[in-house]
């Protein structure tokens, strides 16, 4: 699959996820200091969205505007606007499509992502979820979707079609693997999504486990963008763990420079962006 904007590619650090602690890697960033030392570093090796997850005191997932609003100043204060911030509305099973939408009314970030199936659990939860979805749409803030197999890059042309989405080509994270399933991935994952998509130019791949790097070659060479971190994988390509994001980062930069993709900064991932709200 090419794209008119296949010279380009926007790299995406997801530094921690909502699951992960310390036990599962002692450099992993959980705490405002410790996202914001990794905005630095990942921004250093070709990264710029950075994908932000928070937690309380005790170090739990959360979607707390408060502690969104402290991460946030806390990255900006090292990078300033040379990382676009994009935060979660993930449930980690702890909250509803009504709480997830409410964080993101009340936080008004400048990017965010959303599962599909979590805001619309069932057809009952269409019309709340279009009316957020068009508020975000009238309010700039730069929207991504996630789906997980190919009947819900199918059931996203529907809602596109219907106008419950309003972007006739949204921005899209297909999603390798998972947590529940303890599955990896492999780069051949990736052809369900692309045989179903209707999606021209703003999708991007993340994979879960030690093939994270080999997956994400295979949508740079598709002409897609990447999303890499500890929140999907610890591994580098040579079965070792990785000592912090942004050796993964880098090694994600390499590959695209290696497939003629010319890496994005901020304001080009903005530009982007724009252009499918």
């Amino acid at each position: 699959m090419q794209t008119e904007n296949q010279s380009q590619v926007i790299i995406c650090v997801a530094p921690s996820g909502g699951r992960r602690s310390y036990k599962d890697h002692p450099n992993i960033p959980l705490t405002p200091t410790e996202l914001s030392e990794t905005a630095v570093e990942s921004l250093d090796a070709g990264a710029s969205v950075f994908h932000l997850h928070v937690r309380d005191h005790n170090l739990r997932h959360v979607l707390d505007v408060s502690a969104y609003k402290t991460a946030i100043q806390a990255i900006y204060l090292r990078v300033g606007k040379n990382l676009v911030i994009q935060v979660t509305t993930e449930s980690c099973g702890l909250y509803q499509p009504e709480q997830q939408i409410k964080m993101v009314k009340e936080l008004r970030p400048e990017a965010v992502t959303l599962s599909l199936m979590e805001l619309i659990p069932d057809t009952a939860y269409e019309v709340q979820a279009g009316n957020f979805f068009s508020w975000l749409s009238a309010e700039r803030i730069f929207t991504q979707f996630i789906v997980f197999n190919s009947n819900e890059v199918k059931y996203l042309a529907e809602l596109v079609q219907r106008g419950i989405v309003p972007s006739h080509d949204p921005c899209v994270l297909y999603v390798l693997g998972r947590y529940s399933q303890n599955q990896l991935s492999i780069p051949s994952d990736l052809d369900e999504f692309l045989e179903a998509s209707f999606l021209k130019k703003a999708w991007f791949v993340c994979a879960f486990g030690k093939d994270e790097a080999r997956c994400i070659d295979y949508a740079l060479s598709q002409g897609g963008h990447a999303r890499i971190g500890f929140e999907n994988n610890l591994f580098l390509p040579n079965g070792k763990v990785a000592k912090s994001n942004a050796e993964l980062v880098r090694i994600a930069a390499i590959d695209a420079v290696k497939r003629n993709r010319v890496l994005a900064d901020s304001n080009q991932a903005r530009n982007l962006f724009s252009r499918h709200l």
